[in-house]
Order: C-alpha cells, then structure tokens, then sequence
C-alpha cells in the first residue's frame, strides 16, 4: 500500500491534524506526511507520544474534529495517562486515531528492546478500551477503506481507534532528504569521546545509533565495551539511568551520553539533575536537530540548541561545540572542574550504512557492565 494513498483516505474520513513521534516501522508514512508539507495536514512532532495525545485534545476541543496521532509502539507508555485520565469516553471523550508502528511483533526477529513491548501491544490497547485493526502489505485500499470506515464509527462515539501496521506495509515511494547543516561526524565525536573518558568513567548511552556506534567504537579502541551502559530502550530515561549510578557512587564518575530527541521527550531530567548537582555527573549531548535513528525526521526542536536550557535549569557548566578539538578541550575542563557540567555536539546526520548491533542479549550486557562497576 502506498503511504500516500493511506494518507487520502484519513482526509477522506474528517482528519486535518497529525501529530507524534517518529517510528523506523512507519518510515514511508512519515515521508509521505513531510512530503505533503502542510498542503492538506498540519504535522507536529511532538516531544512525546502523551504531548500528541494532548495535542490532539486541544484540537478536538477547538474545532470538534479528531487528529491522527501515530507512534511506535513503544510510545504506548508515554500515552496511557492521558489516554485514560483525559481522552476516555468515562472522562472527556476525546476522540482520536492511533496509528501504531508494530516493532517486536511475535515471530519476527527484532531489537531486545521490543520484544516484551511487542508481545504486549494488542493487550494494552484492549486493556485501555481502545478498539484496533492490524494492517500489513497484503492489506487493500478497499480494506483500508473499510477500517476508516470502522474507525470513524468508533471516533463519532468520542472514543478512539488504533490501526497497528506491520513492517513493510507501506511501499518505498520517493523518499525526503533533509540537511541539519552540521558537519561533524557523530562516529567521529564519539570517538573523541571515548578517547578522554572511558578509561576513567563509567558511560550511559541513549537508544539508537548512538549506543550502536559507541558499542563499535569501545571495541575497536579498547577491545571491549564493559564500561558501556547501552540504554536500548526506555527513550528519554538514560540521564536519569546515568544520575541514579552518580548518587550511588559518588566516588566513580559518571558520563551520560544523550541525543537531542531523547533530552527533548522527557526534558524534566533537565531540571532535576540540575536541582541535585552531582559533580560527578559529565552529561553529554550529541544534537543532530533530528529522530535520526528512525528515519531523520526533524524534531519538533530542530535548529534550537540545548545548553542554555540546562544553564537556564542549574546545570554548573555548559558549552555548544562543532569541533573535534573544541569537544576534547571541553571534556578536559569539564573533568578538571568536576561540577555538573553539560557539553552540546551539533552533529550532521551521516552514518554508517553498514552500522552493526551488538552481539550480546541486553541481559549480557548488563551483568557485564555491572561487573565492571565492582572492580
């Protein structure tokens, strides 16, 4: 099915707005949708998932007509509160349509971080009152049509609608390029990265390609990732994952190493490390303007920096940097002052195409870092 005829049939049943975050699973949708530029849709990307479903509340209530909020699956966590204590028919009745990338679908091989998450998808969305329909690439425009049709029944009834799609559903049309205007190279940032810190650090990594390259890296300088914390799930959380280890030792130090997107989806961490300010906590962010690791969709931040935000929230020290040598003189003062500090890599949107995972279970990596922690 062509994302762009999908995209007819949601203006055909009422729906003007869209809204979410981003999704590997609903790539073509999201080209289509950045295609369209706004000729028949406004698009947000919001900082998360529950931020659309408030969205999407304040259109109803203005103009009377539901919004598409799509999300990977992943994201169905970040939309439960709203989704039960704002949007339910019991509350305000505040009708929407879901549209769910299906990663860690059962019998399909995936990342750890999505297989528990995927077994559970259609439960969630049964146990949260939200009736659904699966979509894949043998699904027709006539069946699609159909399953709108049956959506817009629910959502007149002020209730909402989820169709899960399946990898591969959508074809590959022509797809959108978009420049941030950063050169550095994220990989190369890492590796300077790496070169002043993990000997003498213990390193928490976001999700996405940022832990990937890092997991290759540690290997090809030091012939082991052990010091490496790789957060592959839980998008948003790895500073607080970084802040819970700082307090706990405060004799070892601590660097997170976060991504724009991540910082932007739970931006509160900000704030509460800031209020706690551990000097033992190095907090790294790598800014490339955009949800690279699940296509390159500009974030709803794009262009803005994060530094004065946290210098703004309390953070000691901060800095923007573009530069290799710019990155490694503000690691070595970051580490000589030892106060909370927060350093900014603005950073193009190149990677490897040939970008490998790890090899060990999430659980392996785990035991060993931990392992690593006791020495």
């Amino acid at each position: 099915m062509k994302a762009s005829l999908f995209l007819q049939e949601i203006k055909n049943i009422g729906i003007h707005t869209i809204t979410g975050v981003p999704d590997s699973t609903l790539k073509q949708f999201c080209d289509a949708v950045r295609t369209d530029d706004g000729k028949t849709f406004r698009h947000y990307v919001t900082a998360n998932e529950g931020a659309a479903v408030g969205l999407a509340t304040g259109e109803y209530l203005a103009s009377a007509r539901p919004c598409l909020v799509y999300l990977q699956n992943s994201g169905l966590g970040n939309i439960i509160n709203p989704l039960a204590s704002i949007a339910n028919r019991e509350v305000f009745g505040i009708p929407m349509l879901f549209v769910v990338g299906w990663r860690g679908e059962p019998g399909k091989k995936d990342e750890p971080q999505h297989i528990y998450q995927g077994k559970v998808t259609c439960e969630l969305l049964e146990v949260m009152d939200v009736p659904y329909s699966v979509i894949d690439d043998a699904t027709t425009q006539a069946q699609m049509k159909e399953i709108l049709a049956k959506a817009k029944e629910v959502m007149d009834e002020n209730r909402q609608y989820a169709v899960i799609v399946k990898k591969g559903t959508f074809e590959k049309e022509s797809g959108v390029t978009w420049e941030n205007g950063y050169s550095l190279v994220r990989e190369q940032a890492l590796r300077v990265i790496l070169e002043n810190v993990y000997q003498d650090s213990l390193l928490v990594s976001t999700t996405g390609k940022i832990s990937r390259e890092l997991y290759e890296q540690c290997d090809l300088l030091y012939k082991n990732h052990e010091r490496l914390f790789m957060t592959v799930g839980g998008m948003g959380h790895a500073s607080m994952i970084a802040y819970g280890m700082a307090q706990a030792d405060c004799s070892k130090r601590i660097v997170c190493i976060d991504g724009d997107g991540a910082v932007m989806m739970h931006m509160g961490s900000l704030a509460f490390i800031a209020k706690q300010s551990p000097s033992n906590f190095l907090h790294i962010v790598i800014n490339n303007a955009a949800h690279e690791s699940v296509g390159a969709m500009p974030t709803g931040f794009s262009g803005q920096t994060y530094s004065q935000i946290a210098a703004a929230c309390g953070y000691k020290n901060t800095c923007t940097v573009t530069t290799e040598m710019d990155l490694k003189t503000a690691i070595l003062e970051a580490k000589k002052r030892q106060e909370l500090s927060l350093i900014e890599v603005l950073v193009s949107l190149d990677s490897r195409a040939d970008l490998g995972r790890p090899k060990e279970s999430a659980m392996e990596n785990r035991i060993h870092f931990m392992n690593a922690v006791s020495q």
